[in-house]
């Protein structure tokens, strides 16, 4: 018996399919990673991680290799986010945030348009690796380019988010995975708000460091 057979069995049933305990709770937990970015809470890179941890076993129990090595680059990245959040935030283990300039901007989404290039040719051409080579290597880089935003403090974190969001709903449905498609269809409502809190934070100056009585206000 594996150990990762009791996170891989049957949690319920939903739309006809059922939703197995490693799917639920690596969403959840990335669901409240997603929340504490919204409060620009250092400790939304440890739920983060964990998130993606479990995440793996949920992918690897669908044989959907390529959302397994997407969730070993998230870890990845997360890890570096945690760093870069923690040289960055104040005493209170908040983060300021700002607008990208043109640069970034383009940077990112030069990024994002080659690595989809790149991680949809990989996987058009060793099938194996993911049932929808393009739309997956779509939500793969951006969500890499998303968390990578979000470690710079950048708003432009929640727009990357929305545009992986939308396509990320009906291929976790389309994959067998439906507690990541309900859990998709929230995060939409999370973006959405994370993205007014950051922009309006951003237009009062949260790029300049809070003073620490500040720290505990809310976003």
């Amino acid at each position: 018996m594996s150990l990762l057979d009791p996170l891989n069995s049957a949690a319920f049933t939903a739309f006809g399919q059922e939703v197995i305990w490693s799917d639920m709770l690596g969403n959840l937990a990335g669901l409240a990673a997603l929340a504490l970015g919204w409060r620009r809470s250092l400790w939304t890179w440890p739920v983060q991680l964990l998130s993606g941890l479990v995440l793996v076993a949920a992918y690897a129990s669908a044989q959907l290799s390529g959302g397994v090595g997407k969730q070993v680059l998230v870890i990845a990245v997360a890890l570096w986010g945690w760093r870069q959040w923690q040289r960055g935030s104040g005493a209170g283990g908040h983060v300021a945030v700002r607008f990208a300039t043109w640069g970034e901007r383009g940077a990112l989404a030069a990024g994002a348009a080659a690595g989809t290039l790149a991680v949809g040719g990989l996987f058009t051409a060793f099938p194996d690796l993911s049932w929808n080579p393009w739309p997956d290597a779509y939500i793969f880089v951006g969500t890499l380019v998303a968390m990578v935003a979000q470690a710079r403090g950048l708003v432009e974190f929640w727009f990357a988010w929305l545009l992986v969001d939308l396509v990320g709903v009906p291929l976790a449905f389309d994959s067998g995975l439906p507690f990541s498609g309900l859990v998709y269809v929230v995060y939409l409502v999370l973006v959405l708000w994370g993205m007014r809190a950051w922009w309006l934070r951003s237009r009062d100056g949260a790029a300049r460091p809070e003073p620490a009585a500040l720290e505990g206000a809310p976003a």
